[in-house]
């Protein structure tokens, strides 16, 4: 849920485990953060040295990834599975070297905070009123043969904190009154304890459906395999909060995710709308789904059309600006929808970061 729980410690002493099991283990990447207690247990495993890379004239140091792929061990420890990589290395982040190892035969033990996922961007965001600019796509998280989830209580972490065993003393009182407020980390908590409950879910499913017999897959395979969701963007920046919050209902339901644009007929996008439709993109591709943009005179008779050519079950949008003038008089979109597709559900997904705005 935060850091100083203890991930790294963890992962050190699941490294001795196999060491001590006869496994060729070294450390790729460790990022002790100046802990004692770390620093200590990692003695004794092997190091691949950090390589050296000097950008703008600062030096900096990152892992070494040839170095680890030519010393081939059969397992490497990574810390940090959301870092950006120093500019000009081999990848921009680190769990693109990771493929990398894994594509070698390589295994690899990591370590995430929750708040890096992509599709909880949003959610961190309102819980704690800060962004979160380095995020990993969630199926880096789905590829991992098993999750552990390292859990503390909120008020113990924050004894950790106080007594210097995170941060610097000069660091704590920041951090008290920031982060690491506990109704911050009790909320992050929570969204832990789901997110591992979620995947752990997901590959029960998996692994009754591979368990499943031929002759009777389909009659055993989860109802939820037939769906397929559509959720209604437009190229604005709140357009990627309802594509996460979408992206997550589609993983829940184990179903695909397509997201639709209904571009106005003959008009092309303007310079700002061409910026958050390539954001879009960038996102869509992130998270595995499918952005699709569909010119249209009339939005209703678009989108249904396009739910009846890709199989849709369920439509997700965002909340309509008001109407003005005689636009006010016609039917809402959502019900257009209802009636234009019967068998498909329509849900109006809210936008969370107003709760705390005042109604006048």
């Amino acid at each position: 849920m935060a850091a100083g729980v203890g991930k790294t410690y963890r992962m050190l002493l699941e490294a001795h485990a196999e060491q001590e099991a006869g496994r060729d283990v070294v450390i790729g990447l460790l990022e002790t953060h100046g802990r004692a207690e770390t620093q200590a247990l990692a003695e004794g495993l092997p190091v691949v040295p950090q390589r050296r890379v000097t950008y703008r004239g600062t030096d900096l140091a990152d892992m070494d990834l040839p170095a680890i792929l030519r010393r081939k061990p059969e397992l490497a420890l990574v810390d940090e599975l959301a870092h950006s990589n120093a500019p000009g290395l081999e990848h921009e982040k680190r769990y693109e070297d990771i493929e990398d190892l894994l594509d070698a035969g390589i295994d690899v033990l990591s370590t995430l905070n929750v708040q890096h996922l992509e599709s909880l961007n949003d959610q961190v965001a309102e819980l704690s009123g800060a962004r979160v600019r380095e995020t990993v796509p969630d199926s880096v998280l789905g590829r991992a043969d098993e999750v552990v989830l390292i859990d503390l209580s909120p008020e113990a972490l924050l004894t950790r904190l106080r007594a210097g065993k995170i941060y610097k003393p000069e660091r704590v009182e920041a951090a008290l009154n920031g982060f690491f407020r506990i109704e911050n980390l009790a909320a992050l908590r929570e969204v832990a304890l789901r997110q591992v409950a979620e995947e752990v879910e997901a590959k029960r499913l998996v692994t009754e459906v591979v368990g499943t017999r031929e002759d009777t897959l389909a009659a055993d395979l989860p109802q939820a395999v037939g769906e397929r969701l559509l959720a209604l963007v437009e190229p604005y920046p709140g357009a990627q909060r309802l594509v996460r919050r979408a992206w997550r209902s589609s993983q829940r339901l184990g179903a695909q995710l397509d997201l639709l644009w209904v571009a106005p007929h003959g008009r092309e996008p303007d310079h700002e709308q061409d910026r958050q439709l390539q954001a879009l993109r960038q996102l869509a591709s992130v998270l595995g789904a499918n952005l699709i943009v569909e010119p249209g005179e009339d939005i209703a008779d678009t989108v249904a059309q396009v739910a009846r050519e890709r199989g849709t079950t369920y439509i997700l949008m965002g909340r309509s600006r008001p109407a003005r003038g005689p636009a006010r008089l016609r039917v809402p979109l959502p019900q257009r929808l209802m009636e234009a597709l019967p068998g498909v559900d329509v849900r109006i997904v809210a936008d969370r970061s107003l709760r705390h705005e005042k109604t006048p």
